[in-house]
């Protein structure tokens, strides 16, 4: 396996989906079933927030 940066892009995505799903899962049951509705799946509004995330990061 070839050496990778430690700051790769695979390596950030995967990092915001990990943040992500931590996310999903520290939600009220409300606001999951809110996002469900507007997304459809779990797997779709992960990817909202994940977009979300890497479109607007937050400040260090």
């Amino acid at each position: 396996m070839p050496d990778t940066p430690h700051n790769s892009p695979d390596e950030a995505l995967l990092g915001t989906a990990l943040q992500m799903v931590d996310v999903w899962s520290r939600l009220s049951p409300e606001k999951q079933a809110l996002l469900l509705k507007r997304f459809g799946t779990q797997e779709n509004a992960l990817a909202a927030l994940v977009t979300t995330r890497l479109l607007n990061p937050a400040p260090l």
